[in-house]
């Protein structure tokens, strides 16, 4: 046990440092993602399949700590409504490329996280100070990102589908069913806000999901590799709960502008 605690000490990271890595990995498996049809080797997808769990862990993080979970649940939303813009005006009206699918947006579902894990404190304020009017309006909250799902199941179930213009417009309406990764992540992002205190508990749910996606996904175990996603233990591990030096603003920027400039070099050399 001491010297696991001398590795940890020696080799601790913060959750600047975490981001980093996070974002250097990401790009990696942004390469493959936009330029697997011409040869991207596989590896650099994989790479990438820690970065999900990875960033969820220090959201998880930040809304324990941050001075307004107000305003970060703000930006990330202005954020996801940016790139389903940004996707739909790049993706489909000036650069359509048949080989690549522009679906990116990890704000989709770092705001559904942030959300549950606000309903998830009112549940609990409510069962400690035995308010009954809590309870309930945090489980009636919890099941509107679920509802408002509703609208585009319907639509989507129709033989003839409206213009694709209806269809954009119906993905602002935030559901649980409509993020990144689906709710599978967003489920992962509120058990490591809810365990954040205990990190051996995190790392074990990581790796029991981990284990059930290499068990249901048998025919991807190696082409999307997503069961990879384990190996953020390693950073989980290692982190040292100090905050880093921040870079609060530059994954807003950095995350949609290497995706579209990857998708515009992809598009335009095919």
């Amino acid at each position: 046990m001491n010297n696991i605690n001398e590795i940890r000490n020696k080799l601790s990271l913060n959750a600047t440092i975490i981001k980093i890595i996070a974002v250097v990995l990401m790009f990696c498996d942004h390469i493959h993602e936009m330029f697997s049809s011409i040869g991207a080797p596989i590896f650099l997808t994989w790479l990438g399949r820690p970065v999900f769990a990875m960033f969820l862990f220090i959201l998880a993080e930040s809304f324990h700590y941050t001075r307004s979970r107000k305003k970060l649940l703000i930006r990330l939303l202005l954020a996801s409504w940016v790139m389903i813009a940004g996707n739909f005006i790049i993706g489909t009206l000036i650069f359509p490329n048949e080989n690549i699918v522009l679906i990116n947006n990890a704000f989709s579902t770092f705001f559904m996280v942030g959300l549950y894990i606000l309903f998830w404190d009112m549940f609990l304020n409510g069962i400690q100070t035995k308010s009954i009017r809590k309870i309930i309006s945090a489980i009636l909250l919890s099941i509107i990102p679920i509802i408002s799902a509703i609208p585009m199941m319907l639509v989507t179930s129709l033989d003839n589908l409206p213009s694709p213009w209806i269809l954009r417009l119906l993905f602002f309406i935030p559901n649980i069913f409509l993020v990144e990764g689906g709710f599978f992540m967003v489920i992962t992002g509120i058990l490591f806000y809810i365990f954040r205190h205990k990190r051996w508990v995190q790392i074990s749910i990581l790796i029991i999901l981990s284990i059930i996606v290499f068990i249901v996904n048998p025919n991807s175990r190696l082409l999307a590799g997503q069961w990879m996603m384990i190996f953020a233990i390693i950073p989980m591990f290692l982190y040292n709960g100090r905050k880093g030096f921040g870079l609060k603003n530059f994954f807003y920027i950095f995350y949609p502008v290497h995706i579209y400039i990857l998708y515009i070099i992809a598009t335009v050399i095919k």
